[in-house]
């Protein structure tokens, strides 16, 4: 009974919210809810939702800290400087050129947010490449891989924060491992980068480019950036972050909050300045906070009323005995189309959780199936269902089949080697 009304929930949730007929976060909450009146658990009901929101409280609030953090960043051009130095190190070389485009998609999305990061790359490259009559398209494609790569896989950036959040893990502990195979599958976008760069430099009239490596030369392609010791400062900060949370220092929360408020003092003296700014980096954080604070809802539940288990049960009486060892490999393959079609929240709220409770019969970890979820996110981030894929399609002004043409055959062959990246270095395991 509870394994039978468990999917009904779950099939309710995703109904809902791919026929757009509730919000994410009134559908989280309001299907569970009803599952738990429907078995008799009512009286439960504010127990089970408080268990939850306990779980999901840090989450929550590491979120808040990480996406203050690096709006403030953004605010003060921080990567400015960067986007001008690769600019100038492309010499006017398509190739470079396009190389520069996935280093700095790989740098701002660690914002975490698609919107953000899919208008500086457009605003830093598009009138290159129009310039230069080179493919918009490629800008389109190095985007999401970048966004599917960094910000589906840090704590900070939406899908990880939902698995983190529903699977009530540490974030540290989730994050480290993840570090390797990141970076490697960073360094292949980059490969994915020189190849479409060479194709481009055969297309290109040499006399255009010729006059725009003069422009470059000469400084005339640039805007003046100011660059003064608070620059300097914030990019130390910024690289100690990183750092300390590599080496675990301190709870991700601890460094995030930490960083933020010496950022905050050293760049935002005033305090209505500051309380603006929050106002401002609000409208980004509070509704994927009002998420994982609704997920905390969901999994309160769905864990305390017996359904998770009765599901996982039910799904592993058709695991084939001596199987379980994949159920990590076969979460990263499976990863791949449904997170293309469906949302983040029907994914990581419905199908993970049960995934993750069929995997721990097994001995095997849920922050493996965490892991093993993001590297969907790739395909995620050229899906119908990524909504600032919308905003992206806006600005390079093309249509959804043309780019998927264009951009889904480096996403599979990136989240591939994500997948292989992940088992090589132990992030996801078969054993």
């Amino acid at each position: 009974m509870l394994a039978v009304l468990g999917f009904a929930t779950l099939a309710s949730f995703m109904l809902l919210v791919m026929r757009k007929y509730l919000s994410a976060f009134t559908a989280i909450m309001l299907t569970p809810i009803a599952a738990a009146l429907i078995a008799g658990k009512g009286g439960k009901l504010g127990d089970m939702i408080m268990n939850g929101l306990d779980t999901v409280a840090p989450t929550a609030a590491l979120l808040l800290f990480a996406v203050l953090y690096f709006g403030l960043m953004m605010e003060l051009k921080l990567f400015e400087p960067v986007c001008q130095a690769i600019i100038r190190a492309s010499k006017g070389d398509p190739v470079r050129i396009v190389v520069g485009t996935a280093v700095l998609a790989l740098v701002i999305a660690l914002d975490g947010d698609g919107t953000t990061s899919y208008m500086i790359i457009c605003s830093t490259f598009l009138p290159i490449y129009r310039r230069l009559g080179m493919n918009p398209l490629i800008v389109a494609t190095l985007a999401t891989l970048a966004l599917g790569t960094i910000s589906g896989t840090t704590p900070w950036g939406g899908a990880a924060t939902r698995g983190i959040s529903v699977l009530h893990l540490n974030a540290t502990e989730y994050f480290v491992r993840m570090i390797g195979p990141m970076t490697l599958t960073s360094l292949a976008i980059i490969a994915v980068a020189y190849w479409l760069g060479l194709r481009e430099r055969s297309k290109i009239d040499g006399e255009q480019l010729a006059a725009y490596k003069l422009e470059i030369a000469s400084g005339e392609a640039f805007e003046p950036v100011k660059v003064d010791w608070r620059m300097w400062f914030n990019a130390a900060l910024t690289v100690l972050l990183m750092v300390l949370l590599i080496l675990e220092v301190a709870d991700l929360l601890v460094l995030f909050m930490v960083a933020f408020v010496i950022a905050l003092l050293i760049n935002v003296r005033s305090i209505g300045d500051q309380q603006n700014l929050i106002k401002r980096q609000a409208a980004n954080a509070v509704p994927v906070m009002i998420l994982v604070l609704a997920a905390g809802v969901f999994t309160g539940i769905m864990t305390d009323s017996g359904m998770i288990k009765a599901m996982a049960d039910t799904a592993l009486a058709i695991v084939p005995e001596g199987w379980g060892n994949v159920i990590p490999l076969f979460t990263a393959v499976l990863a791949l189309p449904l997170g293309f079609f469906m949302s983040n929240d029907a994914y990581w709220f419905g199908v993970v959780p049960v995934l993750a409770e069929s995997a721990s019969h097994y001995g095997i970890g849920a922050n493996e199936i965490a892991r093993a979820g993001a590297i969907g996110q790739i395909l995620h981030s050229m899906g119908p269902t990524s909504a600032p894929l919308w905003v992206l399609l806006g600005l390079v002004k093309t249509e959804l089949g043309d780019f998927q043409k264009h951009a889904l055959r480096w996403g599979v062959l990136v989240s591939l080697a994500y997948i292989t990246f992940a088992v090589l270095t132990g992030a996801i395991t078969l054993t």
